[in-house]
């Protein structure tokens, strides 16, 4: 059975499956993010989470997914990104390309039957944004256009609603979340083609989270009608080793204690070192390649003790040393 809010308890642990080439991963339930999600739904608004990259922003949408056994649907943002793509994105190369084509071969059919052929709501594809308020008309816009119909994971359906990941935010220019607001706000849209708008239909809310790695300021506007979750790690030196150790051991059960202190030292020497260069500093992400490569092959603790010291840097030196000066 799904529900409609998070039920889990703080530290439960999502075992999430491999996507694409993404190894195998668990997420840990905090108070604060299991709040903020019942939040997002109970108020029917986008839940923005903020932090560093590696922080796990993207990987509470993937956990909250498949804990409320919702379709999972996901649209990483760039710097071409327009509002509009989030809706549907129209294919008038494809569609130029099939004028062409009937021109080429003279084709003679009723001139009903070739306008039919060109229509343009036969060259339009839902995006996710569509999926998430309205996933029927996806669908069967879908089935009927031979379009791609997004997976789903085991146990999950759209039928027990949706979420969205719409990630990176700051990527895009300011027009991209005004226009995000605006087309939540009114929860109707109109695909190219289309004669009558769509509407935000089903019984559950659509759960949208936003993620940004802060590279860019998002409008006030749009920050005012989102709920905003913050993940950062701990500042001082010992709280962030606990977690790192915490979160090394809920990933990766053979990998001792002695290893996972030692990375997680070396990785707090490096974050402050890069800290005060004012550079980008290595995360929890970081770390958990760090065990990932230690753990492969079954080695054991002597053997990742011995290969941390060769190693460790690969992970978590991203910067060029300081030259002399």
């Amino acid at each position: 059975m799904s529900s409609t809010r998070l039920t889990v308890s703080e530290g439960h642990v999502e075992r999430l499956p491999e996507c694409g080439a993404c190894p195998k991963q668990v997420h840990e339930y905090e108070a604060e993010s299991i709040d903020a999600i019942n939040a997002a739904l109970d108020a029917k608004r986008p839940l923005l989470v903020r932090g560093e990259p590696g922080t796990g922003k993207s990987q509470l949408a993937l956990a909250a997914a498949l804990t409320l056994k919702r379709q999972l649907l996901v649209h990483v943002v760039d710097g071409r990104t327009t509002a509009r793509d989030l809706l549907w994105t129209f294919d008038a190369v494809a569609r130029l390309a099939e004028a062409q084509l009937v021109a080429a071969l003279h084709v003679h059919e009723p001139e009903d039957k070739i306008r039919e052929r060109l229509e343009e709501r036969r060259f339009v594809n839902p995006g996710k944004l569509w999926w998430a308020m309205d996933w029927d008309s996806a669908e069967a816009h879908a089935k009927t256009y031979k379009k791609r119909i997004p997976e789903t994971a085991p146990g999950c359906s759209p039928r027990n609603g949706t979420v969205l990941l719409i990630d990176e935010i700051d990527k895009a220019e300011s027009d991209v979340p005004n226009g995000l607001l605006e087309i939540l706000g009114t929860g109707t849209f109109q695909p190219q083609g289309f004669s009558d708008p769509l509407y935000m239909r089903g019984e559950r809310q659509p759960l949208i989270i936003i993620t940004t790695n802060e590279e860019r300021s998002l409008p006030d506007a749009f920050l005012r009608r989102c709920l905003v979750l913050h993940l950062s790690l701990p500042e001082e030196r010992p709280k962030l080793i606990e977690r790192l150790m915490v979160r090394g051991r809920k990933h990766f059960e053979n990998a001792g204690d002695k290893v996972l202190l030692q990375a997680a030292e070396l990785l707090a020497n490096d974050r402050k070192t890069m800290q005060d260069r004012r550079l980008s500093p290595p995360g929890q992400a970081e770390y958990l390649d760090l065990i990932r490569a230690l753990t492969a092959d079954g080695r054991s603790e002597a053997d990742q003790i011995k290969l941390l010291a060769r190693i460790a840097g690969f992970a978590l030196q991203k910067h060029p040393k300081p030259g002399p000066r």
